[in-house]
């Protein structure tokens, strides 16, 4: 019986089993990945820490494609510093960049992994010990520890305390030193004794060194190479290889202070005689010293020599004569309703102290042992409905002090007058270059600043909340301060209403232009010409700083006072020059870019040369105080506003959207918040005030700002004659009518045109009727409808 052959088997496949090993391609790829990837965090990272400020407002605009953001990655390098630099770890976040980096780095080029692990468990090591280390010693500066590190600071003390978090991070150290660096006690010791035996050794060594012989031996020759010299009466040159013996001493006259070495082997010497040189005398009478013997420091107020600074009786002291009254019921009332709330939400007091101000009462507490402060920072509104108050607002913790700060308004607030801010002795006594008097702390305290080492001075506020009497209280203080030689004002007023009282000074303190009538300016379209000549001014007095060779305008002047500068090279004494603008929205939304781009310029490089901004605003809007703004006006003051949106727009936190008006604000100067009842002055003593002036001799004229020539933009044609339009005329007014949009960019562009020719020919459109006036930012109106109409005034033309 024949056997049955077997069928073969059809293979089955087999199933591919997952795994995590990569071929060497996708080693590559991803290799490459993370080495981009590390190389791109690193500079976001880096460029964080320098355009964190301009990029606050374009966080929330990811999706819009028309903002932009300074980071070098633009808004995905803000996006991530952000998340990973202040949100995370801080600067220590650097140290991941290079953990992907060199993870990339062995994937790319197949380098073996041993070791990897471990370079990547140390550096997360370093990461969060960095992190708590910055959020230890530099809490005031979050940049550098971040929010992680911060907050864990902040849990680790509240269970370990200042010193308990200190020895944790001293412990973490020497793990690190131990284990990392391979750190002993022993290698430390014989380390230092080794040194220590070294330098011993060392200087053993030097002590025992003799001292090299005086005498320097001559070079003997064979004889028919010595060569004799002269004997002469007087000094003999001394040829490195004479040899010659019995040479007399050179004779020495009176007074000569040489002396002779003997130069030769010990039996054969030479004199050699070595002069001393005499020292100069030093001229010490300059001048400029003589100048000021006999005339004296230049003093730049001699012209109004006779000038007389406003008196204090031209204040209203607003029948405010007994100081702060201090109701002492209402103050137990919300001690007791202040306990009774934290004490609902089981959170003990163990002290309550009540500083008293003019419009607040501040309420210092501290809390039990245990309690979070932010369990408390989230009962304001709670505490605001308990006390039944407007503008409850909590400080946790109050800057320099460990305690927990609730202000709350006094029922009956007290009028903080500019005469008594500008009577007190902190005002009088101050030793500034532009000193301001703004008001009142909560402490009653009056609050002086320098306006010069601000440099400059951000105003913004809802309106009527006290922004035009904070400028006039600015105006007022350097009024009753300064020389009409040492500080002009360019006043800036597009409301025409509020500055217009100061016009009574104009010879004395305003700043114009050359063909200016009125000082005070309040056209919006001489604003951009104003702003033009003080970039000039700017540029006129860095170049008398470089020849001067001086820093500052302060050096500048003391040198011009004490007569070391020559008027006849052009030196001139340098007044201060303060520019004030009363509503800058308005500006922004005629002239836009015109007027941001010379104000960009001012504040951030006219500090220097004495050049000093002041800028109100009632629309605290991101496109308003842009970020270029913000970023070099470091000195802010936020009137109440109504949403926490603008607060943190203005002073980058909120706080002034619980303020309660009229006159209250939050100054801060780039570190912590302070709280001022603003001095209140009145128009009728402004009025007064600048009476006052006004009546006194004054200069002949304003003082006179550097004539600037802008662009003739004002409508009037520069070409009417038809035979001098350019010859891409007609193919620039087909463009402008097909695309309804009359503007040289886009004449730029279409027609690949240099700027200044796209500009003429702008200008002849308008000419020809094709175009409108010039409107600022905006694009100019197309006048013509459609080609056929372009056809038929083209040909009316021709014809």
């Amino acid at each position: 019986m024949a056997k049955k052959s077997k069928k073969p088997r059809s293979a089955t496949p087999t199933k591919k089993s997952f795994t995590l090993k990569l071929s060497k391609k996708n080693k590559v790829i991803l290799g490459g990945l993370l080495m981009l990837l590390g190389i791109a965090l690193f500079f976001s990272f880096l460029s964080f820490y320098f355009t964190w400020q301009d990029d606050q407002s374009v966080l929330s605009e990811f999706a819009n494609r028309n903002e932009q953001a300074q980071n070098l990655l633009n808004k995905f390098g803000a996006n991530v510093g952000h998340l990973i630099v202040y949100q995370g770890f801080g600067i220590s976040s650097i140290i991941l960049t290079f953990l992907l980096f060199i993870s990339g780095l062995h994937l790319f080029f197949s380098i073996s992994k041993k070791g990897l692990l471990r370079k990547w468990i140390w550096g997360l090591v370093f990461i969060i010990w960095f992190s708590i280390a910055f959020g230890f010693f530099a809490k005031s500066t979050p940049l550098l520890g971040g929010m992680v590190g911060y907050e864990l600071n902040d849990f680790l003390q509240d269970y370990g305390g200042k010193v308990g978090v200190f020895l944790m991070l001293l412990f973490g150290l020497i793990v690190i030193l131990v284990r990392l660096f391979q750190f002993s006690p022993d290698s430390a010791v014989s380390y230092i004794n080794k040194k220590g035996k070294s330098l011993a050794s060392e200087l053993k060594s030097n002590s025992s060194t003799k001292k090299a012989p005086t005498a320097i031996k001559i070079k003997e020759e064979k004889e028919e190479e010595i060569i004799t010299p002269k004997e002469e009466e007087g000094p003999i040159i001394i040829d490195a290889y004479t040899h010659k013996k019995d040479i007399p001493p050179l004779p020495k006259e009176e007074g000569d202070d040489s002396f002779q070495v003997n130069v030769g082997t010990e039996e054969d010497t030479i004199s050699m005689e070595v002069e001393k040189i005499k020292e100069e005398t030093e001229e010490t009478d300059n001048i400029a010293d003589r100048l000021v013997d006999d005339f004296g420091e230049f003093d730049p107020t001699l012209e109004l020599g006779n000038y007389k600074f406003p008196t204090l009786d031209l204040l209203d002291p607003h029948g405010v004569t007994g100081g702060i009254t201090i109701n002492q019921e209402e103050l137990e009332e919300n001690k007791n309703k202040i306990v009774e709330t934290l004490k609902n939400y089981k959170i003990g007091i163990a002290q309550i102290k009540a500083t008293i101000g003019p419009t607040v009462t501040l309420y210092e507490i501290v809390p039990d042992a245990g309690v979070r402060i932010s369990k408390i920072k989230n009962l304001e509104d709670d505490i605001a409905l308990s006390l039944a108050a407007l503008g409850i607002r909590i400080i946790a913790p109050i800057p320099g002090k460990g305690t927990i700060g609730i202000e709350v308004p006094n029922k009956n607030a007290t009028i903080v007058s500019m005469r008594s801010v500008i009577a007190s002795s902190k005002f009088q006594k101050a030793e500034m270059q532009l000193p301001i008097a703004f008001g009142k702390t909560i402490s009653n305290e009056t609050f002086v600043v320098d306006l010069a080492k601000m440099p400059h001075l951000l105003m913004a506020g809802a309106t009527g909340q006290g922004k035009s009497v904070g400028l006039n209280a600015v105006l007022t203080s350097l009024l009753y301060k300064k020389h009409p030689a040492e500080v002009k004002f360019v006043l800036i007023d597009p409301k025409k209403v509020e500055l217009t009282l100061f016009n009574k000074i104009e010879r004395h303190y305003l700043a114009k232009l050359p063909d200016s009538e009125e000082a005070i300016i309040t056209d919006n379209a001489k604003v951009i010409n104003t702003l033009n000549s003080l970039c000039i001014e700017m540029d006129n007095r860095y170049e008398l700083l470089k020849v001067a060779m001086v820093r500052n305008i302060k050096e500048y002047n003391a040198k011009f006072k004490a007569r070391k500068l020559n008027p006849n090279d052009g030196h001139m004494f340098l007044p201060y020059i303060v520019l004030v603008i009363d509503e800058f929205a308005d500006l922004i939304m005629t002239a836009g870019k015109e007027v941001e781009t010379p104000i960009a310029r001012l504040a951030q490089l006219a500090r220097a040369i004495g050049i000093h901004l002041i800028i109100a605003t009632q629309r605290p809007s991101v496109n308003v105080i842009t970020g270029i703004i913000k970023a070099n006006f470091p000195a802010r003051i936020a009137f109440r506003v109504t949403s926490k949106i603008d607060s943190r727009t203005i002073l980058d936190t909120q706080g002034a959207d619980q303020l309660i008006g009229r006159g209250d604000m939050l100054f801060t100067q780039g570190n912590e918040v302070t709280r001022i009842q603003c001095a209140f002055v009145d128009t009728p003593e402004v009025a007064k005030i600048t009476d006052f002036i006004g009546s006194q001799r004054a200069y002949p004229d304003a003082h006179l700002l550097p004539e600037y020539v802008g662009n003739d933009e004002s409508g009037t044609s520069i070409d009417y004659n038809v035979s001098e339009r350019d010859s891409k005329f007609r193919e620039a007014a087909e463009v402008i009518v097909i695309a309804q949009q009359g503007s040289a960019s886009l004449i730029q562009r279409k027609l690949k045109l240099g700027y200044n020719r796209a500009g003429r020919i702008i200008d002849q459109l308008e000419a020809a009727g094709i175009v409108g006036q010039f409107e600022g930012s905006k694009a100019r109106q197309v006048l013509v409808q459609d080609m056929a109409a372009l056809d038929q005034l083209l040909g009316d033309e021709a014809q």
